[in-house]
């Protein structure tokens, strides 16, 4: 999944599709966790209260750095 950061007023946040939305059950106002990798670039979303997706609903994410 590939998401485009925006501005929110004063600060800048990155959409959710809704289709993710729908596959793990979050809703508008959920709290979310985000931790931060600096090493490796990496930024981790933690849904409190998302249910466990199957494996065959979740995508491999290619590694491109042209992108």
């Amino acid at each position: 999944m590939k998401q485009k950061i925006m501005r929110v007023g004063n600060s800048v946040g990155v959409t959710v599709p809704a289709s993710f939305v729908k596959s793990v059950g979050i809703r508008v106002g959920d709290q979310v966790k985000v931790e931060t990798i600096l090493e490796s670039g990496q930024v981790i979303y933690t849904f409190k209260g998302a249910k466990q997706l199957s494996f065959n609903v979740l995508q491999p994410v290619k590694n491109n750095e042209s992108n």
